[in-house]
């Protein structure tokens, strides 16, 4: 009886005292950069809608400045379809900064936009602004942006 009472006693005990492995926070902040950055260059392409809403999770939000909060990936695919209707549109962004959780499950980044477009009177105007994402892990292991907010910079 003694025996099985040590026993379980290491059993429980163990688990409790071994170190926990937390995420090579590093590896899951290169990641981040890396998927941001194809998905700068999709964006900026503004070719394949499919590729560009595809960094986007099914249940993500976009909080554009000027129109209402989409949730889904059928009102941002809509969305991005008209952005990219829009006469002298194209989009660039740079993530400067990249914090993932300890866990390394969520992870918010920072950085700088800039937009172009045609005026009223077709003139090219361009601006920049400033956003935030929120990066969830899915089960796969992927990283999916599911918060999507910017606003441009003072004129």
């Amino acid at each position: 009886m003694r025996f099985v009472l040590i026993g379980i006693t290491v059993f429980l005990l163990v688990p409790l005292l071994t170190p926990i492995q937390g995420a090579d926070l590093d590896k899951e902040r290169a990641a981040i950069l890396r998927i941001d950055k194809e998905w700068a260059v999709a964006a900026g392409e503004g070719r394949d809608v499919d590729r560009i809403v595809s960094f986007w999770a099914d249940d993500a939000k976009v909080y554009a400045p000027g129109t209402p909060l989409l949730v889904g990936k059928e009102a941002i695919r809509q969305f991005v379809q008209k952005s990219l209707a829009t006469p002298g549109f194209s989009i660039h962004w740079e993530t400067t900064e990249v914090v993932v959780s300890s866990d390394g499950s969520l992870a918010y980044a920072t950085g700088t936009n800039r937009t172009t477009l045609n005026d009223a009177q077709g003139k090219q105007i361009e601006i920049h602004g400033k956003g935030v994402t929120v990066w969830r892990k899915d089960p796969s292991g992927a990283w999916k942006c599911i918060i999507d907010i910017w606003n441009d910079n003072p004129t």
